[in-house]
């Protein structure tokens, strides 16, 4: 995001508060920072996906600080059970029944830390929360906060003790964002930080109702019916590639889902907003278009044999797609 766009966040207080804690605390990490404001403004789950030590996990508790809702850590292990996500019913002797003991899950933001360390059972309790906002528990549903946002990190060279994501939950994210390392200037700035530590708790904390809030004006950002059909065509040309570049087809199995639209649109609509604008552009859509479709759109043999990755294909359909 351009530092001269930021700089209108000024005029809403709530969004530069977040973002002026997330900048004091993550150094050199600017598409970071963004998307996770992006993701908490459009009401999506994000995937952060980086090498150890790139301040996945301390952006995670530092957005949950700016906000003053429930935050709660779920260290992701093999040996983990679905009860230890949701909650279980638990027999008090003293009143001869049943009652519930809420899990982890209920909280404003919940940070799965090494998500991909979890078996298949837990991964489908963790799915049904993600995209239903309720959790079930033998016969009962429970509702979670209407503010729920999983922030998921996870190692991408790791490979012992770990589980694919499943296709369905990795769509369940709205983003999938891979952290880089930082630049030379940007570590030393870090270095320095360690030596001399300072207080870096936010002093104000946004509260919910505000996220809920500034979640239904991005909603109301304006789409011109042209985008929403350039959108569309974006994402037919993931499941139609050969349309576009006879090539293409043989390096893509299956293309985006209908919720991949949704997404674009929503995270379009809230990089607008973010930016101080009041409609939607071109150059919006263009920007989400990467962090949106990378864990949407599943690669042939003959992709991974060449080498080719998703940010390539997707980079080139954007070039290929007219506005």
């Amino acid at each position: 995001m351009k530092q001269e766009k930021v700089v209108k966040l000024k005029q809403n207080k709530a969004i530069a508060q977040i973002y002026d804690n997330l900048q004091r605390n993550i150094i050199g990490q600017e598409e970071l920072v963004k998307n996770l404001i992006i993701a908490l403004l459009a009401g999506g789950h994000v995937l952060l996906e980086g090498m150890p030590g790139l301040a996945k996990t301390k952006s995670a508790e530092t957005l949950a600080n700016s906000i003053q809702g429930d935050f709660k850590r779920i260290q992701f292990t093999p040996d983990l059970l679905p009860s230890d996500l949701v909650g279980t019913d638990i027999y008090l002797q003293g009143k001869s029944k049943f009652e519930f003991a809420e899990g982890p899950l209920f909280a404003n933001i919940i940070l799965a830390d090494e998500i991909n360390r979890a078996p298949a059972k837990v991964q489908s309790a963790l799915l049904e929360a993600m995209a239903e906002k309720h959790i079930t528990v033998g016969k009962q549903t429970y509702d979670l906060p209407e503010l729920f946002l999983v922030i998921a990190t996870q190692n991408p060279i790791e490979q012992e003790g770990t589980y694919n994501l499943p296709e369905a939950q990795l769509d369940r994210f709205l983003l999938h964002v891979k952290i880089d390392y930082p630049e030379s200037a940007d570590e030393l700035k870090i270095l320095e930080q360690f030596e001399t530590p300072a207080k870096k708790s936010a002093t104000t904390k946004v509260q919910p109702k505000d996220i809920l809030k500034m979640q239904k004006e991005v909603s109301e950002v304006y789409l011109d019916p042209k985008l929403k059909k350039y959108i569309v065509d974006l994402i037919m040309a993931t499941r139609e590639p050969e349309k576009f570049d006879k090539e293409l087809k043989g390096y893509i199995n299956y293309g985006a889902s209908p919720r991949a639209t949704l997404a674009l649109c929503q995270t379009a609509k809230a990089l607008a907003y973010l930016e101080g604008e009041e409609y939607v552009t071109p150059y919006h859509i263009q920007n989400m278009a990467v962090n949106v479709l990378r864990h949407r759109i599943i690669l042939s043999y003959k992709a991974e044999a060449e080498n080719v990755i998703p940010e390539q294909i997707i980079k080139h359909l954007i070039d290929l797609v007219a506005v």
